[in-house]
């Protein structure tokens, strides 16, 4: 069967069919074998990227700047804080502007809508690079990397139990790449931090026709199993008023060498979208210490150093993913397709 991803946005993994994900899988597999083989790219030449950032980053930005600029693109760093962008032009409009110069728009920022509204208005590629709802490009890296971590085990093979703040974009994003993929989700944390029920149905719903189980739950029991033990932060951008009652609540689910030892498998993965708090060498942890005594981070320093963690081989792969979803639904003919 054949994959024709062109002039497709990236705007959920639920989107895609799995036999699209699995080419964005092995197409960012085929990517990164070509960087370290020392071979440049040229799919994206004469393509401009504008990447609109509504909310900080570091891999995200990194990631698309150097995916589009290796294949050949010019990347456009916009700051929304430092334009017309939602303030003086209405989302619609800027659409339409930036469509005039740019052949695709990534966006990271806080409203899902914002990033479909760019989508619909633009008429050209746009890439979610973060929303306060999914996080799609993450995933795929995530994805990446467990095949790399456990070549021999398929990914419907897998269970991966996310553990915190179940109601995040990441828990979410993992949800809905889960469910399509067919793969074993576990939500484990708090019942006050439950996934809101539109999105826990939508991934039922997806689980329900791609044979993936979908679960959540504050029973430690859960854990038994796993395969990836996945975490994020306990407080996102923009919740930063939340600092005393998430650390309250997700006390009991910080990610420790004894939890690892509760899924009774000693290969267990450690994985995680970074940043990490997981020591005291940050503001944002010494300030919650000081300002209010709790501590906030959400993996012990000894996991995250741990032969479990590969939180690092999964930073890179953003690069390689990304570039994967840009080659693929931006790429000149004849440079878009695995082989060429």
């Amino acid at each position: 069967m054949t994959i024709d991803l062109h002039n497709r946005s990236f705007l959920s993994l639920l989107d895609f069919s799995p036999a699209e994900i699995r080419y964005l899988l092995d197409l960012s597999h085929q990517l990164k074998q070509k960087r370290n083989a020392g071979i440049i790219g040229n799919s994206l030449r004469g393509k401009n990227i504008a990447l609109l950032f509504e909310k900080t980053s570091t891999r995200t930005r990194c990631a698309f700047e150097i995916g589009v600029a290796e294949e050949g693109g010019h990347p456009s760093f916009i700051d929304v804080s430092s334009s017309q962008f939602g303030k003086k032009e209405s989302v619609e409009d800027s659409a339409q502007v930036l469509a005039g110069f740019y052949h695709g728009i990534e966006f990271r920022g806080y409203s899902q809508k914002t990033v479909e509204d760019l989508a619909k208005y633009s008429g050209i590629p746009v890439y979610n690079g973060l929303t306060d709802e999914d996080h799609p490009t993450q995933i795929l890296a995530d994805l990446m990397t467990i095949e790399e971590a456990l070549p021999h085990k398929p990914l419907n093979q897998v269970k991966v139990v996310y553990v915190g703040d179940t109601r995040n974009n990441m828990a979410n994003a993992w949800m809905y790449g889960c469910a399509k993929m067919g793969m074993h989700f576990v939500a484990y944390g708090p019942a006050e931090l439950y996934p809101a029920p539109e999105s826990l149905n939508k991934a039922l719903a997806c689980a329900n026709e791609h044979g993936a189980s979908i679960e959540v739950s504050s029973d430690p029991a859960c854990l038994t199993g796993a395969d990836v033990i996945y975490t994020d932060v306990w407080v996102s951008m923009g919740e930063e008023d939340q600092i005393v009652t998430r650390a309250n609540l997700l006390k009991n689910y910080q990610i420790t060498m004894d939890m690892l030892k509760q899924t009774n498998n000693p290969e267990v993965l450690f994985m995680h979208c970074l940043p990490a708090f997981h020591d005291c060498q940050t503001k944002f942890v010494s300030d919650a210490w000081q300002n209010f005594g709790v501590d906030v981070r959400e993996v012990s320093d000894e996991v995250f150093r741990s032969k479990h963690s590969i939180v690092f081989s999964e930073a890179e792969n953003r690069l390689h993913s990304i570039k994967a979803i840009l080659v693929a639904t931006l790429g000149n003919p004849n440079h878009n397709q695995l082989g060429a």
